[in-house]
């Protein structure tokens, strides 16, 4: 019987181990109004390794609440883009921070290569040619 518990306990307890969760949610924001004006902040001097984040404001489902500037590790071969506010149509959508591989302004999720030439973006004269064979 207690051979029989603890078997059933095993495998309950695998069953969350193999249980998919993501490893990163993204939501998209989209507000009528826009963010008030960004604060004053001290930029400290320079460090080797890393790439300093200006403090911004992040929507919280209620408010816009500031969150204060510091220091990101630097990815070699990455250009950073902090988070911002943009406005668009007379609404105002947030962007979390990225690193971009090529420096084109795009995510890097599929911009390897975009208009499937064979040729990576960062190679490319025309990344993304329409007319390509």
């Amino acid at each position: 019987m207690n051979l029989k518990k603890t078997l059933l306990g095993l495998l309950v307890a695998s069953s969350f181990g193999a249980t998919a969760l993501p490893a990163r949610a993204e939501v998209d924001v989209v507000l009528n109004f826009g963010p008030p004006p960004p604060r004053y902040e001290y930029v400290p001097p320079a460090r080797v390794g890393y790439v300093w984040e200006s403090g911004y404001w992040h929507w919280n489902g209620n408010r816009h609440g500031w969150v204060v500037g510091h220091w990101e590790r630097a990815r070699p071969g990455y250009a950073y883009t902090g988070p911002r506010w943009v406005e668009q149509d007379g609404r105002w959508r947030y962007q979390g921070r990225r690193w971009d591989r090529d420096g084109d302004g795009i995510p890097d999720r599929g911009d390897r290569d975009r208009d499937g030439d064979g040729v990576p973006n960062r190679f490319d004269r025309r990344p993304d040619n329409p007319y390509r064979s």
